[in-house]
């Protein structure tokens, strides 16, 4: 009988790792292979991982969304999304890529090997993203969920402590500032309701990305208004 084929075995402690042996281990491998290794081989007829990262968006904003309502049967639906915006971001996806190990089985370009491309946080996020739509494709939903509740366990209890401090804000302000040398703006478009129970819209505009969000004050539309701005600067880094 044959042995196992090298990419199994390259993969083997990757899929340990992450709890889930896949039935199809190219799917993995596709979770794994960077835009910069594809775009070194254009005969080959691969595909990046990027496909796979849009999937698992959806299936880890399905699930996320999932276990807080289910955890957090308190919460309005603006708390949900701004406790859900500190869970689902490129610093705690990149952080999740680092626990399980998978930067080393990157699939990567020479150039950015070399610039140290398996620790950026970016490609570590999209890597985490791809991994669990494939675990989706090879399992369904119930083994994306499971791992996405595995990974999210502690972090979903920290969420509790933290969720009504976070001043979206200033996050938001500190980061633009830092690279783009810009503040943002807020400005209200809409007032819906009758005057004792009114709901505000706002529209943040930095940086070239536009962002809106609603609240029963001008500051919770604010905060809200600047989450989404955070979670589109999260996507468009």
């Amino acid at each position: 009988m044959d042995g196992p084929t090298p990419e199994n075995a390259a993969h083997d402690n990757l899929e340990r790792a992450l709890g889930y042996r896949f039935k199809r281990v190219e799917q993995l491998t596709d979770a794994l292979r960077h835009s910069s290794y594809v775009n070194e081989q254009p005969q080959t007829g691969i595909t990046s991982n990027e496909r796979l990262e849009f999937l698992g968006d959806a299936v880890l904003n399905l699930a996320i969304s999932h276990l807080l309502m289910e955890r957090y049967p308190d919460l309005t639906e603006g708390e949900l999304s701004r406790t859900r915006a500190q869970l689902v971001n490129e610093t705690e996806l990149a952080a999740i890529a680092r626990e399980i190990g998978i930067g080393p089985h990157l699939l990567l370009g020479k150039g950015e090997a070399l610039t140290d491309g398996r620790e950026k946080n970016s490609i570590l996020a999209d890597a985490t993203e791809a991994v669990i739509a494939a675990i989706y494709i090879d399992g369904g939903f119930d083994a994306a969920f499971g791992f996405v509740k595995n990974q999210f366990r502690e972090r979903l209890r920290n969420a509790s402590r933290t969720r009504h401090d976070t001043d979206f804000k200033s996050m938001l302000q500190e980061r633009v500032q830092s690279i783009h040398h810009e503040v943002p703006r807020y400005a209200v478009i809409d007032e819906i309701g009758p005057d004792h129970d009114k709901t505000f819209r706002v529209r943040m505009t930095v940086a070239g990305i536009t962002a809106e969000g609603d609240g029963k004050s001008k500051k919770m539309a604010e905060q809200e208004a600047a989450r989404a701005g955070l979670e589109r600067l999260d996507r468009s880094d």
